[in-house]
């Protein structure tokens, strides 16, 4: 007796659907899976076994053979515990096998029978919908997540029996459904730049690095602040449009990190790991390829702190998905791509001890223990981080002043402003702010005038920057012409855009 179980995985943070196959043939007791199971999937015969009996239905004493097809992909995780169990009943005839051909079927098997959440629904959703899968039985907690994709039924369960009394009609259960405008409300975040006293050209710098995306990179002695500006980007930054939410909810889904109760990731993502992490962390990696904390702050921010104490091949595998805004890991049995498109904030010292150029404390670091410290930065990486900044430390007086300087609404009003601009201007290609374009929008958008060309070419020759540089510059200027409402690039505003590049590669060697 054959009974087939349409159920799915994921590659990347992409699914494929996978037939389950259950054969029940007469011969010696055994269950055997095929189709290249991984570690949870040949475990699964155990707690299927258990949940079928301790559910109240009978086990058969004969040869079972579960095949999971495509056979030449790898099958991880427990997701196929529901789906074979399914198998089995549907082979010894309790369920009709006419029940299983329009749906989706997802689950973790506790030994009870109970059923426990899985990672990737969201995925899985998407892609039941597009080939027009009429529902899913997914565990209750996974339902918030696939209730989002909308146009598919979504019946959430919590037990082995309820979905076998559901498809032989001895109970029903009313989909499950999610009004997507309730989860985009505004966020209310506990943080707030008028917290920020002093520090007023850091706070223009990230307000230009959030109208435009661009990386930022913040140099400063210890308490000046750096990591209370950096926390606070995300307070000016846009709201995620509907196709990022669901992009980044994507990532977060496979990796099991979705939020208990939450379909969707509404608020951009901010991302600060320790400097001990290795590459694979960063940018993603293992023998079954995972995402990195890149893709877990895409379209949000990665902030970097102490970024010369993180190791020196760990920091250069940055550059390409800086570039690219995606991550590509191989390896003998597949390829995956995740995205990573973020925006890269980080913060050091301006040397080892901290204080050097410091008025007020003395610097004890010698020449060569400064150069070796700043040179674990390449030139490459500091060539993509478009705004180079220096935060001193603050005044007492400014520590004192009782007046809040400008909030973080303000700020995001004017950041708005500029983002519609940039929306209405890059409204025929994909990218969505200046820091994306490419080489030939930099030649669109950017024309400068013969007096800002004069500065800029002076700039170039006194700091040595290099060709990227130029075009950073370039787009910087864009940014700031935004914020101003400017349809041209002038010469106050490339020369702003040059003060942001003044700790290129030749000045910190």
């Amino acid at each position: 007796m054959i009974a087939k179980v349409f159920s799915s995985a994921v590659i990347g943070i992409d699914a494929y659907i996978v037939e389950v196959e259950v054969d029940i043939s007469q011969g010696l007791p055994s269950f055997t899976t095929v189709g290249l199971p991984e570690g949870a999937v040949r475990e699964s015969k155990e707690r299927v076994k258990a949940a079928i009996k301790n559910s109240g239905y009978n086990f058969p004493s004969d040869r079972i053979t579960v095949n999971l097809a495509p056979a030449d992909i790898k099958k991880e995780g427990s997701a196929f515990d529901l789906p074979m169990a399914l198998g089995i009943l549907a082979a010894t005839g309790l369920v009709q096998k006419s029940a299983f051909s329009d749906y989706l079927f997802l689950g973790e098997l506790a030994l009870d029978g109970l059923i426990r959440p899985v990672k990737g629904v969201l995925p899985m959703a998407i892609n039941a919908k597009e080939l027009n899968f009429k529902g899913i039985f997914l565990p209750t907690k996974n339902a918030p997540e696939a209730g989002v994709v909308g146009g598919i039924d979504i019946h959430p369960v919590d037990a082995l029996y309820q979905v076998v009394e559901t498809l032989t009609g001895i109970s029903k259960i009313d989909p499950f459904s999610v009004e997507t405008s309730e989860l985009f409300q505004a966020p209310d975040f506990d943080m707030d730049f008028k917290d920020v006293r002093g520090q007023e050209n850091a706070k223009r710098a990230l307000e230009i690095s959030a109208a435009g995306g661009h990386n930022l990179i913040m140099i400063g002695p210890p308490g000046s602040g750096k990591t209370m500006l950096a926390k606070r980007l995300c307070t000016i930054l846009p709201a995620l449009s509907f196709e990022e939410s669901l992009e980044t909810s994507k990532v977060y889904s496979v990796m099991g990190l979705m939020p208990e109760g939450y379909g969707l990731i509404t608020i951009r993502p901010f991302q600060s790991p320790h400097h001990t992490i290795s590459d694979a962390g960063l940018i993603g990696g293992g023998q079954n390829p995972r995402p990195g904390q890149v893709s877990l702050a895409h379209n949000g921010v990665l902030f970097l702190d102490e970024l010369p104490e993180f190791r020196k091949n760990v920091l250069e595998v940055l550059r390409q998905p800086m570039e690219d805004g995606k991550v590509t890991i191989s390896r003998a049995s597949s390829t995956v791509t995740y995205p990573a498109d973020f925006m890269l904030v980080a913060a050091m010292n301006p040397c080892p001890c901290g204080f050097l150029g410091d008025p007020k404390r003395e610097c004890r670091c010698s020449f060569l223990q400064i150069q070796r410290y700043r040179s674990k930065i390449s030139g490459p990486l500091m060539d993509r981080i478009d705004i180079h900044l220096e935060v001193p430390s603050v005044p007492y007086k400014d520590l004192s002043d009782v007046n809040d300087g400008a909030s973080s609404k303000e700020i995001f009003e004017r950041v708005i402003k500029a983002r519609k601009i940039q929306l209405g201007r890059f409204h025929k290609s994909k990218i969505h702010n200046n820091a994306g374009m490419n080489s030939r929008q930099i030649k669109q958008f950017c024309k400068i005038d013969s007096e800002s060309n004069v500065l800029l070419e002076k700039a170039m020759d006194k700091f040595g920057l290099s060709a990227r540089a130029h075009a950073r510059i370039l787009k910087i200027g864009r940014t700031i012409a935004d914020l101003e409402g400017a349809s041209e690039i002038t010469a106050p505003h490339v020369a702003e855009a040059i003060q942001y590049r003044t700790l290129d590669r030749r000045t910190l060697r």
